[in-house]
């Protein structure tokens, strides 16, 4: 297995996750510097270090790959790895443009390979529940949504380090996360996960988006707020905040409108509940931490495809790229001050 962009995350959650699943003989890591790529090797003794991506492609037999990249890098080196047929795990978001991340979602297809993306809560029950109940009809047909998410994240996203990474190996640098020249702020960032729920949850293609957003001191979005209209004319009141206080956790709460119904999602109540206009309703029961945050079932994942099995992927390029595309179009809304197509 390859790793693409050994840094903060990869190193706290890939690299460990991929070393401790028992089908993963061989791990091979890429950063580009000598430093960070010394600190690798002695964390993780074992892994092949090579600085660039393309080489280790080249010359490693891998079987499936890790895009943990910065922002603006995810779609290049992806694109490496799903040419060549690799399932390929891409850190959020999938792509920094809407025409990056359909070209990726085609690729993949042409390649007759999988996209996943880590959308951790994607990956439990709470999401798959909800998504179960809207595809068998509780709902009917979709024509309101209104979502937010929120995080505490005010000192990443405004410049300055965050302090739960005081004592990991990397910490995520300011490039990535907060400068608006490279895809920072809130909405590549954070808010991409509530809408990996959402398009898992919901089978829509979102079509317009009309954006406003306040920035952070470091010149990103801090707060995003959007309109959406979906393809079958659906509409999104759409909300993410990175200014949480440190002793809350994340916020993702979304409810569906539909013809013949209503659900309620929460993953800081732990909740999914359906009330019906026949009288209906539905409470799923979803047990003790049901709105935790799952990090290794991805990498899971991920590794038993590239052992050719044949399983579900609740967080696959067709989520990954209606993520992305909305987020272009809520970037280019709030620049321009206008309704944007998305691309």
């Amino acid at each position: 297995m390859g790793v693409i962009g050994a840094g903060w995350w990869a190193t706290l959650s890939h690299i460990p996750a991929l070393r401790a699943n028992p089908n993963v003989e061989i791990v091979a890591v890429n950063r580009p510097d000598a430093d960070g790529m010394e600190k690798v090797v002695a964390s993780f003794p074992g892994v092949k270090p090579y600085f660039d991506a393309a080489e280790m492609l080249a010359t490693e037999t891998l079987h499936g790959v890790v895009v943990a990249s910065p922002h603006i890098l995810h779609a290049e080196h992806a694109q490496l790895a799903l040419s060549r047929g690799l399932p390929t795990l891409i850190e959020k978001p999938m792509a920094t443009s809407a025409t990056d991340a359909r070209a990726l979602l085609a690729t993949a297809n042409a390649n007759h390979t999988q996209i996943i993306l880590p959308y951790g809560w994607n990956f439990r029950p709470i999401v798959e529940t909800a998504h179960q109940l809207v595809k068998d009809g509780w709902v009917g047909e979709v024509r309101h949504v209104v979502a937010q998410m929120a995080s505490a994240l005010a000192d990443l996203f405004g410049g300055e380090p965050m302090v739960e990474t005081k004592d990991h190996l990397f910490r995520p640098p300011v490039s990535t996360w907060a400068d608006p020249k490279k895809s920072g702020g809130y909405g590549w960032g954070q808010l991409t996960h509530g809408l990996g729920a959402l398009f898992r949850i919901i089978d829509l293609d979102p079509a317009k988006v009309f954006a406003k957003t306040g920035l952070s001191p470091a010149g990103v979005d801090f707060y995003d707020a959007a309109v959406v209209e979906f393809a079958n004319g659906a509409t999104m009141a759409l909300s993410g905040s990175a200014t949480v206080p440190k002793s809350r956790g994340y916020q993702i709460d979304i409810r569906i409108f539909g013809t013949e119904g209503m659900m309620l999602f929460d993953i800081e109540r732990a909740r999914v509940e359906v009330i019906r206009h026949d009288g209906k309703t539905h409470i799923a029961d979803l047990g003790p931490d049901a709105g935790a945050y799952e990090q290794v079932a991805p990498i899971t994942l991920l590794v038993d495809l590239a052992r050719g099995e044949k399983l579900p992927n609740p967080a696959d390029g067709v989520v990954g790229m209606r993520s992305s595309v909305l987020l272009d179009a809520m970037y280019r809304s709030a620049r321009s001050g206008r309704l944007e197509d998305v691309l």
